[in-house]
């Protein structure tokens, strides 16, 4: 019975790592500037994400062309634009629908749908009902930044939280931090490629080296402080680069940000199977974590933030992220720490689901660095 406990408690694991990387991030950006009666609008929304419900790409090379988008064109709008309803002071605004362009953010192509909006008076209070990919993506998520006079005002809508009043005269600091820390911890949860990199660094956390095996540790205490360093690496170094990345200071290729992404997943799953560094690998978790960093700046930067508001949002977008994070260890630890004894559970934990990161952090390379589609996520 002990044994088929283990057996069940190690699936469960694995299964939560094929469930994490089943469903990348998904995010649009829609932009309102509001002048008078009539409101300027601009919505970005990933091509990979339209693909899903409208099956874009035609011949099914997984590659989309510009040809293959814009015969669809009509279906990209009519399936947008009947997600989406406005008010202004409570009363329905109508929505024209503009031109289709095609842009590039870091995370890949983007479809860019130019619209305007007439509202029956200049709104004060801007209502949007947001329900983009409701039916086929449960974790999308609608980042929303609205102009008027100068004034700034952000939202982050999804299937949990799909409509919002927005004052146009602009949101306090307090409520962008706020909702940045929200986002931080969402985008650590379902950031598959960030939760696997945690994951690969947990898996061995209740063991010690003893030659070139993995052994069930003796001390809670030294387990404790040896997780506590590797997040606290992480932490650091992702929270330097990412306030870098954000604020324009350092800038990187992105699409080679997340081929490198991968990479650091591929190496710290290997170091698992065939263990090359013994020791200090927090300082492992911290140079990979410079690298993490530049790819959770892509949230912030593509919001295009004002100053007044740039500040709240990569701090509260730092603090979600470390409780994202410290939430992933207190799932795991416990699991890890209790059944290490078991020599099934730890080959199918530590070397099963090593090798299945492995996997999958080869099939990422492959991915980000040909734009060839292997996994069908």
């Amino acid at each position: 019975m002990k044994r088929r406990a283990h057996g069940w408690l190690a699936l469960f694991m694995l299964c939560w790592a094929a469930a994490v990387q089943a469903h990348k991030p998904s995010d649009s950006y829609l932009t309102l500037t509001v002048s008078d009666k009539t409101i300027v609008g601009r919505w970005d929304i990933a091509l990979r994400d339209l693909d899903n419900p409208l099956i874009l790409d035609a011949d099914g090379d997984g590659v989309l062309t510009w040809g293959e988008v814009r015969v669809r064109e009509a279906d990209i709008k009519s399936y947008a634009f009947t997600r989406i309803k406005l008010t202004g002071d409570g009363r329905a605004c109508t929505i024209h629908p503009g031109d289709l362009l095609i842009d590039h953010h870091s995370d890949g192509a983007y479809a860019v749908l130019d619209f305007d909006v007439t509202c029956p008076t200049r709104p004060t209070r801007l209502g949007i009902d947001y329900r983009l990919f409701a039916d086929v993506d449960t974790l999308h998520k609608g980042l929303v930044h609205v102009v008027s006079n100068g004034a700034t005002t952000t939202a982050i809508l999804g299937l949990s939280h799909p409509t919002e009043i927005l004052d146009i005269r602009g949101k306090g600091v307090g409520r962008a931090f706020i909702d940045f820390v929200g986002e931080g911890m969402w985008h650590i949860w379902r950031g598959f490629d960030h939760a696997l990199f945690l994951l690969s660094l947990m898996l061995p956390a209740a063991c010690v080296l003893r030659g070139k095996k993995w052994c069930p540790a003796d001390s809670p205490g030294a387990v404790s402080i040896d997780v506590l360093k590797l997040v606290t690496a992480f932490t650091a170094a992702h929270a330097i680069t990412l306030s870098l990345a954000t604020l324009h200071v350092v800038a990187l290729p992105s699409r080679w940000v997340e081929v490198a992404i991968a990479v650091t997943i591929l190496l710290s799953a290997l170091n698992n199977i065939v263990p090359l560094v013994r020791r200090r690998r927090w300082l492992v978790a911290f140079s990979f974590g410079l690298i993490h960093g530049f790819g959770f700046a892509s949230v912030l930067t593509d919001m295009a933030l004002p100053t007044s508001l740039l500040a709240a949002a990569l701090a509260g977008f730092n603090i979600g992220v470390e409780l994202g994070q410290i939430s992933l260890v207190l799932l795991l630890l416990p699991i890890l720490y209790i059944y290490r004894s078991s020599r099934w559970f730890r080959l199918a934990t530590l070397y099963g689901g090593s090798a299945a990161i492995t996997v999958f952090a080869t099939l990422w390379i492959y991915e980000r660095t040909t734009g060839l589609t292997v996994l069908a996520l």
